[in-house]
């Protein structure tokens, strides 16, 4: 096996840290495709052309987006780090790339390797997506997070700031956002065939992780720590917890203080191109219709979520009402014609009712009869288009621009680090938009931006 370069008790002073990062910001190092000045015309580059990649988090879905930003023929992977390279989960995503350098500690990385590094790819747990991300951008390198963008609407707000001062390509990875639907939308958004929206219904109603047992959890369980795990690392700036398979590798998810429910894992592919193309920006109102098996540790079986965002730049009030659990399906009018089955959202403007799936999947008008009566009518669209890995890496290349870069995939994820409050609390909550804080329980203010533990105050100091 690879020798794995490591250090669990990684500690940096604040103002090395500093030191550190304000000094690699001020350096421009240009990768030979910049400097040759060569353009991507194939999918075929040369080494020498191609972004240098280092990817946090290689197992599961990282490992699975390690293997889209290959395909692309764009990068070089450079360096690997993850906490956990004997689990399953990393096995199969390492193959043939055994001559990698691996790291367990992104510190130790970006201290050894960043003048050999272009761009990082964060493919973490939700709540250790900020300090990585902002450690690389602080170094001048490009980012691509994965969904959601961080865990707290705080960190959303420093990483969408940090990102616009450092001036790198970033990308959220909520795929979908490259995909049909994403073009699909802006033409008939600017074309008004989706105008006057008032009432959007989202839904996820497939199993999660959590049903079935989340309900009864009283306390962390505590299991003994397979042999090598990087424990610390893992829970890098939230509370550390005992290890448990209940945690790691995937089960992460289903608790407040690691995931982000199904908000966090389906929201940014079901609702990304309503809330951007429809300039929802915050919400003032998140209300907590109902709460099946609420639990203070781990997410409802069920939820419904409403979020009132106001009049906005000459569009109407438009309510946003989420549904998920297994059982929790919404019910819509006959009229229509339409079963909620897959995870998807109907929208209802002034003039007509559509209805999409997730990811890329292209709307469609309800009730069937009235596409059919309009359906040579609508926008068709024909143009070309890079895939989301391939996007962020041609921007990394300054070829393209991200079409979902932080300020766009982080102001959808403050909507859902608010709606994770409503489900975490119930009631209901108001919202300044202006001064971004929660004004009907001013407690709930704290879990907007959360401290993070000792020793990781750092990286919310970039």
């Amino acid at each position: 096996m690879k020798k794995t370069t490591e250090n669990p008790t990684y500690s940096l002073d604040r103002r090395s840290f500093l030191k550190k990062a304000a000094f690699a910001s001020s350096i421009s190092i240009l990768p030979s495709y910049i400097a040759l000045g060569k353009r991507s015309k194939d999918s075929k580059l040369p080494p020498s052309e191609r972004v240098n990649l280092a990817v946090i988090g290689v197992g599961n879905r990282g490992g699975k987006v390690l293997d889209h930003m290959d395909q692309t023929g764009l990068c070089n992977f450079v360096a690997f780090c993850d906490v956990d390279y004997e689990g399953k989960h990393c096995e199969s995503y390492i193959g043939n790339k055994q001559d990698v350098k691996r790291y367990r500690d992104f510190r130790v990385m970006f201290d050894e390797m960043a003048k050999d590094i272009d761009a990082v790819q964060v493919s973490t747990p939700d709540h250790s997506h900020f300090c990585a991300s902002m450690l690389a951008m602080s170094l001048g390198k490009h980012v691509y997070t994965e969904k959601p963008l961080a865990h707290t609407f705080g960190q959303c707000e420093r990483m969408i700031d940090l990102a616009k001062r450092s001036g790198v390509a970033t990308q959220m990875g909520n795929q979908g956002h490259s995909g049909g639907n994403y073009f699909q939308f802006k033409k008939w958004t600017e074309e008004g065939i989706i105008k006057d929206v008032t009432k959007i219904t989202a839904f996820m109603n497939s199993r999660r992780r959590w049903h079935g047992w989340g309900q009864n959890v009283k306390e962390y369980p505590k299991e003994t720590m397979p042999k090598d795990i990087a424990w610390d690392i893992w829970c890098d700036q939230a509370p550390v917890h005992p290890f448990s398979s209940k945690l790691h590798p995937e089960e992460w998810r289903s608790w407040f203080d690691y995931g982000s429910g199904a908000f966090g894992d389906w929201g940014p592919h079901i609702l990304d191109t309503c809330h951007e193309f429809l300039k929802l920006g915050m919400p003032e109102k998140i209300t907590a219709v109902h709460r099946a098996g609420p639990n203070p540790l781990v997410f409802p079986q069920e939820s419904t979520i409403k979020f009132g965002f106001p009049a906005r730049e000459g569009m109407p009030a438009c309510d946003v009402t989420w549904y998920d659990g297994k059982k929790n399906i919404p019910k819509f009018d006959e009229e229509l014609g339409y079963t909620a089955k897959k995870p998807g959202k109907v929208i209802y403007s002034k003039d007509l009712v559509f209805a999409g799936g997730s990811h890329s999947s292209a709307l469609t008008v309800l009730p069937k009869a009235k596409f059919m009566e309009i359906r040579k009518e609508l926008p068709r669209i024909t143009e070309k288009r890079s895939n989301h890995s391939a996007n962020f890496l041609l921007a990394c290349k300054g070829e393209e621009k991200t079409r979902s870069p932080f300020s766009v995939g982080g102001s959808l994820t403050q909507v859902f680090n608010l709606g994770v409050l409503a489900q975490r609390f119930g009631g209901e909550i108001t919202f300044d938009r202006k001064t971004q804080k929660i004004t009907s329980d001013k407690k709930l203010n704290a879990f907007l931006d959360p401290r993070p533990r000792a020793q990781w105050e750092q990286f919310y100091k970039l």
